[in-house]
């Protein structure tokens, strides 16, 4: 007879409590959401497919067979074999914590003889980066948009001239990932940087990394001089203002409402000041701190510059993300690995040649050419 659901090995841990405990231990929000949905889609296969519903119980072939489980939807198109290979880095990571967590003596997961029933993945071969005329291109029109703006030639205000090519800048020189720098709404951590993050004249970013520690992003001084005559524009009250604050009206008036009323102004007294004046100045008057662009702003932001650029890469928009593999790439194939690694900030310079991978294999093809030509 099957157990039923949560019946567990007297004794033992249910999987379903450990989920929740490895759960409770993940501070990213959004990374929770996608844990979450996955560990609770493989706890279900674990009780229906195998009958598992203690940690205690879970073996090297439960693991085995639940990669096999996710290879047949791949062949059968249900699944990418990009998106097989997170969902079990999802489960091998859960059953580490229960390791660390001593509620397992060794992760199952890990044993080649599950792994290899996993599918192959190629990676994805489409990554885009920005190249080095793409980067030029779109350096170049934001330029010549803040001189129009100046001239007032642009539909578009000075600030966010400045502002728009300030982001440009950032992205393309300083190897930052969008998630750094912007707002990120499903993760409380990651609100945008502030102007205290920001030393021009030391060349440096304090940005919250990809391993959620923070760190200090190198800042050339291209980029640096764009941010530096933008924060004059923007002139922000405050170093806890966000370098690159939201457009989106909305926003700013749920920013007054909500902080506002943590002061204990009545609500009629805030809709009152929200009908006085325009609610910039309100921002400022009232010492509210606005929202900075989301990451999705961004990208959205990069849409409508493109656009009006005339600039695409196969047909599409050039992403926040590929200006940062475009930096690395640009650095790697000039022979400078080392540069691009500390660019980037990866933990290893094995990271990133196998980032560039594509590089030198371009260059040991030309080698040996030139050796077999000989």
């Amino acid at each position: 007879m099957e157990p039923d659901e949560g019946d567990a090995t007297p004794g033992g841990t249910p999987v379903e409590a450990a989920i929740q405990q490895y759960l409770d231990s993940v501070e990213a929000g959004n990374s929770r959401k996608n844990f979450q949905s996955t560990l609770v889609t493989w706890q279900s296969w674990l009780h229906e497919e195998r009958g598992v519903t203690s940690l205690e119980e879970l073996d090297v072939l439960d693991c085995r067979r639940y990669a096999r489980h996710l290879k047949r939807r791949v062949r059968t198109g249900d699944l990418k074999a990009s998106t097989v290979t997170t969902y079990y880095a999802y489960v091998r990571a859960f059953l580490s914590f229960c390791v660390a967590d001593e509620l397992l003596d060794s992760n199952p997961a890990k044993a080649k003889r599950a792994t290899d029933e996993l599918p192959e993945d190629l990676g994805d071969a489409d990554r885009q980066f920005w190249r080095q005329e793409e980067r030029r291109a779109i350096l170049r029109y934001v330029d010549e948009r803040v001189q129009r703006a100046l001239d007032d030639e642009a539909d578009i205000a000075r600030d966010r001239a400045y502002r728009d090519r300030a982001i440009i800048y950032l992205l393309s020189l300083s190897g930052v990932r969008g998630a750094e720098v912007f707002a990120e709404p499903s993760d409380e951590k990651r609100t945008g940087i502030t102007w205290r993050d920001v030393q021009l004249d030391a060349g440096a970013v304090r940005v919250l990394g990809k391993s959620r520690e923070y760190e200090y992003a190198q800042l050339p001084e291209r980029a640096a001089t764009a941010l530096k005559r933008y924060k004059n524009v923007l002139d922000p009250p405050t170093d806890e203002w966000p370098v690159f604050p939201s457009a989106h009206a909305p926003s700013k008036y749920r920013a007054v409402r909500e902080q506002l009323s943590q002061r204990d102004v009545p609500d009629d007294e805030i809709e009152t000041i929200l009908e006085s004046d325009n609610i910039d100045t309100i921002l400022r008057e009232h010492d509210v701190v606005p929202p900075a662009i989301s990451t999705n702003g961004a990208r959205n932001l990069m849409k409508r510059l493109c656009k009006d650029a005339d600039i695409a890469v196969d047909g599409d928009y050039l992403k926040p993300h590929g200006a940062r593999r475009g930096l690395g790439h640009e650095l790697y194939a000039n022979g400078h690995a080392e540069l691009a690694q500390s660019a980037l900030r990866h933990a290893s310079i094995e990271t990133t040649h196998e980032s560039y991978s594509d590089i030198q294999a371009a260059e040991t093809a030309q080698q040996v050419d030139d050796l077999l030509s000989e």
